[in-house]
């Protein structure tokens, strides 16, 4: 008898307590392996919001190309933007692998995107009205999205993890070209360092959202226990943020920035940084779609999505074919 036609004679309970012992063990689990529903549904939901955001994520900056300050600049940023659609293409590949069970694609995430069934990154809803916006959210939204990707690098789904290895290289230079647009600003005028300055103090609350609530849920489950559960990612939504504080912190301060927060303190004993909580009632409306920005980019990527649906059909299959 194959290992195949034993395995299937297993029982659910008996599955899923092998399938522990292979993530437990540090195996990689593959597109084609049994896993639990909860841990593909997690999967699909969790590679699908990245990937529709990495897509998002490139608006606000797109915003920027045709009035980057100088031609270096420009293709600078439009290299980036560039960079952050081919990690969403690359995301949404992974997460379609995964959908094949229900007979869904691509073409089922962007129409869920546009429903209002798929969310995309609380922070992407946000308006970007200053050069200093473009330099920040390449330096530190960038580096809060390095946090959270490098956490999962060893995820137990072999097709992410080995995705973000990619990405995670590329939104390195994501963060360094960021950093040298907030360093250039805040080595310039009076006008300049007081552009980043209010930057800051715009995105300040976004930053604190970008990780989520500490604990996600009131009953004591939340999507956060479940990637920890299934090795999908190691840190908690409160120690990510905690680590983006550490090493983001000193660096504002040096460059003689203020912290929004003027009640935000370092407690030794802890050594852990105590901050005002953002209004999570508002992340709540961002979410649902109800951000600064929200309409206007899902309006601008639903009308990108129809206006280039030639170029769809004639890389479809069924016209290479022909």
């Amino acid at each position: 008898m194959s290992i195949t036609t034993t395995f299937e004679r297993l029982s659910e309970e008996e599955k899923h307590a092998h399938f522990m012992e292979r993530i437990d063990a540090g195996e990689k689990i593959e597109a084609d392996d049994w896993m639990p529903e909860e841990y593909r549904k997690t999967l699909i939901k969790l590679i699908s919001m990245h990937g529709i955001s990495e897509i998002m994520g490139a608006l606000p900056e797109k915003e920027w190309v045709p009035k980057a300050p100088t031609l270096r600049r420009k293709l600078g940023i439009m290299a980036k933007v560039q960079d952050e659609m081919g990690h969403g293409q690359l995301l949404l590949r992974v997460a379609e692998d995964l959908m094949k069970p229900y007979g869904r694609n691509r073409e089922d995430i962007m129409q869920d995107l546009f429903s209002g069934r798929l969310k995309f990154h609380n922070v992407f809803h946000m308006p970007a009205p200053t050069w200093g916006d473009a330099g920040l959210i390449g330096w530190l939204v960038d580096g809060a999205a390095i946090m959270t990707q490098t956490n999962m690098l060893n995820a137990s789904y072999g097709p992410y993890a080995r995705a973000l290895q990619r990405i995670c290289a590329e939104e390195v230079f994501h963060a360094q070209h960021g950093e040298a647009i907030i360093m250039a600003l805040a080595e310039g005028t009076d006008e300049q360092r007081k552009m980043v300055q209010d930057s800051l103090d715009r995105w300040w609350e976004s930053l604190l959202m970008f990780f989520g609530p500490a604990q996600a849920s009131t009953t004591g489950s939340s999507k956060q226990d479940t990637t920890i559960k299934y090795k999908i990612r190691t840190k908690t939504n409160e120690q990510l943020r905690q680590d983006f504080f550490n090493k983001y912190i000193t660096r504002a301060l040096s460059i003689g920035l203020d912290l929004p927060d003027s009640s935000m303190y370092y407690d030794e004993e802890t050594e852990l940084w105590v901050y005002k909580q953002p209004d999570w009632n508002y992340f709540k409306e961002i979410v649902k779609n109800n951000g600064p920005k929200s309409k206007e980019r899902l309006r601008l990527r639903e009308l990108s999505y129809h206006n280039n649906e030639w170029v769809r059909e004639a890389l479809s299959p069924a016209n290479e074919a022909m």
